[in-house]
């Protein structure tokens, strides 16, 4: 059993990382903004000891990991990843500043393994899969922030020789997905025969199934004998158009009407190249995604039939 510090546990990835880390048996601390909403973690809320926290609160940020004196430390806190987080002050502050108050209070406290969650946005728009050391353009300020995060964290790794790793997360999905994200409006539109807007068919990304992604925060940690400071992109190495993943949906959930392309303009980030390179991760930790897109989403469908409360709280967004 481990001691784990996890920031981010009401986020997307960070409430199926909680799950996972409680159901293999760690004691699970999570560091929570105070007043953020607890949808996501409220059945497992009592099989973890929650404190709240303000990351940007350097003194009692250092304070909480003294006290806790973890093994492993989880930074998934980020803001700036959705259209409407768009201040740039905030995603400085918890992107960065919040960032640099854990990595160092677990500097200056020990720890076996920090792992950081970084974006494939850091590399900017590529018209090939970028490898971990290939120069980086972020293509927004969340770009930006989370780059600086994961330069930080390679800098300080580098310069201790701790166990300081940081995953480039590509397109993620999944279960606790937020509700206004591409793939829950496909399954909650097709639920009743429809499609959303959408945009060109051409667009493309690296759908990665969230449990996958789980998997290699957890490898990340637990695997021995890594460079400090060490960067690996975690994808599938198959990129997917948007006209794909619609053909797959009408496929899966029986959907008759034809997609409407292009009723929904087209946003700054979209590209028709969006692909990682997993050879590193693949070397380094062992680790490649266990489920394809069909997988995925099947899992993804079967989730939101079985869960009739959240059912119809991602519907009210579908309407």
């Amino acid at each position: 059993m481990k001691r784990v510090i996890l920031t981010g546990a009401t986020g997307f990835i960070g409430a199926n990382l909680a799950r996972r880390l409680v159901t293999d048996g760690h004691e699970v601390w999570v560091f929570l903004r105070p007043g953020c909403s607890l949808w996501r973690i409220e059945d497992i809320r009592h099989d973890l000891r929650i404190v709240d926290l303000d990351l940007q609160d350097e003194a009692n940020v250092t304070a909480a990991v003294r006290q806790v004196q973890p093994d492993w430390i989880f930074n998934l806190a980020a803001h700036g990843a959705y259209p409407w987080q768009s201040d740039l002050r905030s995603m400085l502050a918890t992107n960065v500043l919040g960032t640099v108050h854990l990595l160092e209070a677990a500097v200056a406290t020990g720890f076996e393994a920090f792992v950081h969650t970084g974006t494939s946005s850091e590399y900017g728009v590529k018209d090939h899969s970028p490898s971990e050391v290939e120069w980086l353009e972020p293509n927004s300020h969340y770009a930006v922030t989370k780059a600086s995060a994961t330069l930080f964290c390679r800098h300080t790794g580098q310069t201790t020789g701790l166990g300081v790793r940081t995953l480039r997360l590509y397109s993620v999905y999944g279960p606790w997905e937020e509700p206004t994200r591409l793939m829950p409006t496909l399954v909650m539109r097709g639920l009743v025969g429809e499609l959303p807007s959408l945009v060109s068919p051409r667009t493309a990304r690296d759908y990665i199934y969230v449990a996958d992604v789980v998997d290699a925060c957890v490898a990340a940690a637990g695997t021995p004998d890594q460079e400090p400071g060490a960067v690996y992109n975690v994808g599938t190495g198959r990129q997917t158009s948007l006209r794909e993943v619609v053909e797959l949906v009408r496929a899966e959930m029986g959907i008759a009407v034809e997609p409407a392309w292009g009723t929904m303009a087209p946003r700054s980030w979209d590209t028709d190249v969006w692909v990682a390179d997993t050879a590193l991760i693949q070397a380094q930790l062992g680790w490649q995604p266990r489920h394809d897109l069909r997988d995925g989403f099947r899992l993804l469908v079967g989730w939101l039939r079985d869960q009739h409360e959240i059912q119809e709280f991602y519907a009210s967004f579908s309407r």
